[in-house]
């Protein structure tokens, strides 16, 4: 019925094989699982959350009931309460958490997912010009994962059956396709299941998370949602220490926005390098380019700061919702910062982004555009490789999210390592 490429359980290993230009992913298909298989992290995921979630119900409940998780911190962002209550923001302690195993986790996911179709096979290209690194590379994905309460209420995904979007299984794709990649760093967008799903699975496989919702986030509008979405930032603490982190609400023209951005320093356990990893979702929609440019300029003055006039390596992760061609994208390209896109690189010159980062078909019409980037320091790092995208006929017809793929926008995946050379400018 499906006309789809083997799915690809496994992560990539092959990040230092020298001499390849693609770096295929090893697959494994999904097995059937036995009839009483239970997903029993996946359930201690929700049971471990159940407590707090009844516990901010009572604290922060809407009155009607719709609104289920931490839907009055939204209130508090415009206020001090919110940095009176740092524990909102920021996950608990992880040594309390009991670890997982990560291939017990894709198990349960691909059990949960036995009936759905393969998962898309897609490559890396290496894009590496210079000497290996003496250390490991880090590994940065980039991910605008799609707001449950939006998917099922709000962006009218008309080529997508409804039953593609049941949280119980598009979860599970969204897992499975960071546990195929293992990340060292995710940067999410549109997360509205952080506290129940998120950080309680990722915790545990090793992530400290931040967590930062939107004031008036679109997803408390829909009926029975499970509270504000935002932008998610996790980084494996046996790779890095958190050296500084700032929860930034952008402006525009003086103006707090609805728009937010999470900015961390951290440093590497290996080398003692610091760097910067940022991660945003600016505001959506035809009309709003000059919106966006201010709210781009605003990151980057915040940006500057923390990493001290360009003194510290950045990296920069988000949905831009804006082409190459606006204000904001130019803003990036030209800053003082130094950066570069990481996904030109895939082009055969080098300077062109890819055609597309989000295919989706709504009542409105077939959307295709390029709308999300991972910024980088050209002067202090180097992308050793980099996830190629799936293709128009991987996408299918329909476009995306779809039984393959949970979200309408793709993943965006990058090894980054840090240039030797640049000690002397650091």
């Amino acid at each position: 019925m499906f006309q789809s490429p083997r799915r690809l359980c496994s992560a990539l290993l092959q990040r230092e094989a020298p001499g390849l230009r693609r770096l295929p992913v090893p697959g494994l298909r999904r097995p059937s699982p036995p009839p009483a298989a239970v997903p029993r992290l996946l359930a201690a995921a929700s049971a471990a959350s159940g407590a707090a979630r009844s516990c901010s119900r009572a604290a922060c409940s809407m009155g009607n009931g719709t609104s289920r998780l931490y839907s009055a911190l939204a209130k508090t962002l415009n206020s001090s309460v919110a940095s009176q209550h740092p524990e909102y923001l920021v996950s608990p302690d992880p040594e309390r958490l009991e670890p997982i195993d990560p291939k017990e986790l894709l198990e349960e996911c691909r059990a949960v997912l036995h009936t759905r179709p393969p998962r898309f096979q897609r490559d890396f290209v290496d894009l590496r010009t210079d000497c290996p690194s003496s250390h490991p590379p880090i590994r940065v994905m980039q991910w605008n994962i799609l707001a449950q309460a939006l998917g099922e209420g709000k962006d009218n995904f008309v080529q997508c059956p409804l039953e593609a979007l049941k949280w119980e299984e598009r979860k599970c794709l969204i897992l499975e396709e960071i546990l195929a990649y293992q990340p060292d760093i995710l940067c999410l967008q549109e997360v509205d299941h952080y506290f129940d799903t998120f950080q309680p699975l990722l915790s545990r496989l090793g992530y400290q998370g931040t967590f930062f919702p939107k004031p008036w986030s679109p997803c408390l509008d829909v009926e029975h949602n499970n509270g504000p979405d935002g932008c998610a930032l996790f980084f494996l603490q046996n790779r890095f220490k958190l050296v500084n982190s700032a929860n930034i609400r952008l402006t525009a023209m003086t103006l707090k926005t609805n728009q937010v951005a999470i900015a961390q320093t951290l440093e590497c356990k290996e080398s003692g390098r610091q760097f910067c990893i940022a991660v945003t979702h600016l505001k959506a929609r035809t009309g709003w380019e000059r919106f966006r440019s201010a709210q781009g300029c605003d990151l980057l003055q915040n940006l500057q700061n923390i990493t001290q006039g360009a003194k510290i390596p950045l990296i920069v992760c988000g949905d831009f919702n804006a082409e190459p061609t606006e204000e904001v994208y130019k803003h990036f390209a030209s800053s003082s910062l130094n950066l570069n896109s990481a996904y030109k690189l895939l082009s055969a010159d080098g300077q062109s982004e890819p055609p597309y980062t989000t295919w989706k078909i709504r009542t409105s019409g077939e959307c295709r555009h390029t709308l999300d980037y991972i910024w980088y320091s050209k002067h202090a790092l180097s992308v050793r490789s980099a996830l190629d995208l799936l293709t128009e006929e991987q996408i299918g017809p329909n476009r995306l999210p779809s039984f393959n793929y949970p979200s309408d926008h793709l993943s965006l995946v990058c090894d980054f390592s840090f240039n030797e050379e640049s000690d002397a400018l650091l």
